[in-house]
């Protein structure tokens, strides 16, 4: 239509068959052309993402025309996210485990900041983006990670509570019906059966104390047969090494059921694992390179030991198994700053706890990229198709530069793997965007 491939080759030839798929994906055949260019219009260079910008760059000569097609794949077809990021998947997985096996799961959520409140899912609540609780979408999602590379393999929604409870709001946003309020490691936790259904290759569940402080999110990883380094709060309270809560009394003589229950006594209770952490000898803690940065090597000190989580276990007839507490305490710090529990072997190095527990940085590039590079943030639409669609396609064109990089360099930051677009027309001003002087 307009964009084009900047010159003709293997790149273009790959490009042509990743779209292929992906337009199988999505069903119909007319959506295959408004596919092709929504994709190359998030790998353009240019500021703002969204579908009118997008249009002008893809085909300057006829904006309305490319708008009504873009816009209609994104806000009105009805074509399944899961089986395009499927195929997104199925795509870029092999070429990021040529440079080495899949390590990792990563659960993550990100923040949107919005204005109004007609946005679906649009509410009060944190935004890491801004670093405080203020107007904005958030979603959650899963990550596939190499040592090298990572792709989000899902992606959804957080609609808050006082979304669910409103009907007709959530009807006008065209919130599918059975969609129920589930908190974010809820959401996760359904990602994460799923991906395991679909048979994706297995790594280490990683999360952040967003979700590791949760009372249920850990255990279930556990009862899938998953294992996690997942972070917690430093007033979590734990049993210290060598340490578990008392058994059941025996019984006494005469009527009633025995005592199953573990116990608890003035003498004998968990403790919380920043208390732990500041109880430990200086010998505990040891200085750990984990990865190259851009000052050079990334260094801490950190300390690892054995413990048995203790939340709510007198409600338990058996304690919890033992599992790795990792801390983290920089040298020029007060006081310990992170905490980790992993269900990591017991044999596992110090370094490797390390190393597997500072590997979710890898998500941050991925949404640095694709909120700036690819405006995963840009989509202006409210409905909650309109999101999802966006994002899937971000993902879908994240995924092909992921794949294009792994044929090289996993850790390359290329740019926009050759893609260029005839010039925008000199008067066209995308709506938002300032005027010259002058300009009515």
């Amino acid at each position: 239509m307009g964009s084009r491939l900047s010159s003709p080759g293997p790149q273009q030839r790959r490009f042509a068959a990743y779209i292929e798929g992906l337009a199988n994906a999505a069903g119909h055949a007319d959506r295959h052309t408004p596919l092709k260019n929504y994709c190359t219009g998030l790998l353009l260079p240019g500021e703002r993402k969204s579908v009118e910008p997008m249009a002008a760059r893809l085909d300057p000569d006829n904006v309305r025309r490319m708008h009504q097609s873009l816009h209609h794949l994104v806000a009105d077809a009805p074509w399944n996210d899961e089986e395009m990021l499927a195929e997104v998947r199925r795509y870029v997985l092999p070429t990021m485990q040529k440079h080495g096996p899949v390590v990792a799961w990563i659960v993550d959520d990100t923040g949107f900041p919005k204005q109004g409140k007609h946005s679906v899912g649009v509410a009060r609540q944190y935004c890491g983006e801004l670093g405080k609780s203020d107007n904005c979408q958030a979603a959650v999602s899963l990550s596939v990670s190499t040592w090298s590379s990572s792709l989000p393999i899902a992606w959804r929604l957080y609609l808050p509570e006082v979304w669910c409870q409103d009907a007709e709001r959530c009807r006008k946003a065209g919130v599918p019906e059975e969609v129920q309020f589930q908190t974010k490691p809820e959401i996760a936790l359904e990602q994460i059966r799923q991906a395991m259904e679909q048979q994706v290759r297995v790594g280490v569940v990683l999360a952040d104390a967003g979700y590791g402080k949760g009372t249920q999110f850990r255990p279930h990883l556990t009862q899938l047969g998953l294992q996690y380094t997942v972070g917690i709060e430093s007033n979590a309270t734990v049993w210290g090494p060598g340490q578990q809560p008392l058994p059941a009394p025996a019984r006494k003589s005469g009527r009633g059921a025995p005592a199953k229950r573990l116990r608890r006594d003035a003498d004998h209770q968990p403790i919380s694992v920043k208390q732990l952490a500041l109880g430990l000898p200086s010998w505990a803690w040891k200085e750990i390179g984990w990865r190259l940065g851009t000052g050079g090597t990334l260094r801490s000190r950190f300390a690892a030991v054995r413990v048995r989580p203790a939340h709510r276990d007198y409600k338990r007839t058996e304690p919890y198994p033992e599992e790795w507490l990792l801390m983290e305490w920089p040298n020029k710090e007060a006081e310990p700053t992170k905490y980790w529990l992993s269900t990591l072997p017991e044999k596992t190095a110090l370094k490797s706890l390390v190393k597997m527990a500072k590997h979710r940085w890898i998500i941050e590039r991925d949404y640095e990229e694709l909120k700036q590079e690819l405006g995963l943030g840009h989509y202006e639409g409210r409905s909650w198709r309109g999101f999802h669609h966006h994002a899937t396609l971000c993902i879908a064109a994240y995924g092909f530069l992921m794949a294009e990089r792994n044929r090289f360099s996993p850790s390359a930051r290329a740019g926009h793997v050759g893609l260029s677009a005839p010039e925008l027309p000199p008067d066209f001003h995308p709506r938002g965007s300032p005027r010259s002087p002058g300009e009515a």
